[in-house]
């Protein structure tokens, strides 16, 4: 659209030489008028001429002062270039048709000697060549106008189209880093978190066999973390652009590895429909790896239970974690985990609910709607 609009402008004549043509075309009509004409006429014309210097400015200044043509002259160019011109600029229909009438009567009036039944001239003929000498004019100029009005209207629509597709591309990028941030929030927060305790175990325990196994322990969560976070480089350089998968994500079927590697001694019981879709899996896993990663940092030496269930209104999984036996330990944290959990709910219409037991332990439950197909009552 842009392209062609280009493409014509250079093509469009300047409103300069078209007025140059205009006034060029006024001032010959006006000279093969002016032979035998007296004083009233020549002043006339030159009037109207030098009237239509200021046509685009004052249009309804430079129509009055081409009028007297009508009466002295037989020259009508100026008054017709005059009337376009008022017609071009006004969109009050009423002032453009009591200005085609002026012409109309000015035209045919008895001092103009255009319209004469007894030089033998059909008078039907006269009628119709009088009228379309005060429209044609008034109805060119509403077409330019109209013209005019249309390329603006398609230019706004244009740069409307282009807002639109910029904020589309900006919501969509936004939801990636979104998506990028909380995938790389439960991951390297549960490997780190993992580091973290390994390494107080190792800070005080005794020199022996089980350091070596502690250390390596350290060493694999450590390039496990710098893999994860090479992953997620990779995938913030690449958004925006093609669509990125985050790919490889985590199903319930690593979810027993899951619970086995968190250094929580942690039950799991339960299950889901063989048939859950990955996003419900990736939901219940992400609030399982958080809840697993908060026991780590909050609870100390507390033990956790897993629940998976599933019903015939909804499915989901409640962990609950019993009070710290230890010292709590002074970890970071952005305070995102829960928050980024309930997003994972609310994108899939489930809702997260956390909070204290009345034992003091701590209770994280994500309850999600079951599928259509899922649904046995």
């Amino acid at each position: 659209m842009k392209e062609r609009t280009g493409t014509g402008a250079k093509h469009r004549v300047p409103a300069w030489a078209g007025d140059v043509a205009l006034i060029g075309l006024a001032v010959l009509d006006a000279w093969l008028g002016l032979e035998h004409a007296g004083i009233d006429s020549t002043v006339a014309a030159g009037v109207a001429i030098l009237a239509l210097l200021v046509r685009r400015r004052h249009p309804y200044v430079c129509f009055v002062l081409t009028l007297p043509m009508l009466v002295f002259s037989v020259s009508i160019v100026a008054v017709l270039v005059a009337l376009y011109s008022v017609a071009e600029k006004t969109r009050d229909r009423r002032v453009l048709t009591l200005c085609s009438v002026i012409v109309i009567a000015g035209y045919a009036g008895p001092w103009n000697g255009q319209f004469d039944v007894e030089s033998g001239r059909s008078a039907l003929i006269d009628v119709i060549y009088t009228l379309m000498m005060g429209s044609a004019p008034a109805v060119l100029g509403q077409l330019v106008q109209a013209r005019r009005d249309l390329t603006l209207r398609l230019k706004e629509i244009d740069e409307a189209r282009d807002h639109e597709r910029l904020l589309t591309e900006q919501s969509v990028l936004a939801k990636e880093r979104a998506q990028l941030a909380r995938e790389m929030h439960d991951v390297v927060s549960h490997q780190v978190s993992l580091i973290a305790v390994q390494a107080g175990v190792l800070q005080v325990t005794p020199a022996g066999p089980d350091t070596k196994d502690v250390a390596s322990a350290i060493r694999r969560l450590s390039v496990d973390t710098l893999d994860e976070l090479r992953h997620m480089v990779a995938l913030l350089r690449a958004s925006g652009g093609a669509a990125t998968d985050l790919a490889p994500q985590p199903t319930l079927a690593v979810l027993p590895s899951l619970v086995a590697n968190s250094g929580i001694e942690t039950t799991i019981e339960g299950e889901l429909p063989a048939d859950v879709d990955a996003a419900t899996q990736r939901a219940v896993y992400r609030t399982v790896q958080e809840a697993l990663t908060n026991v780590r940092k909050h609870a100390p030496g507390a033990t956790a239970a897993v629940h998976l269930w599933h019903h015939d209104d909804g499915m989901g999984v409640t962990i609950t974690n019993s009070p710290p036996t230890r010292p709590t330990l002074s970890l970071p944290s952005a305070q995102h985990g829960l928050i980024g959990l309930r997003e994972r709910a609310e994108l899939l219409d489930g809702t997260l609910a956390a909070g204290p037991t009345p034992g003091g332990g701590y209770r994280v439950q994500l309850a999600l709607p079951a599928a259509p197909g899922q649904q046995t009552g």
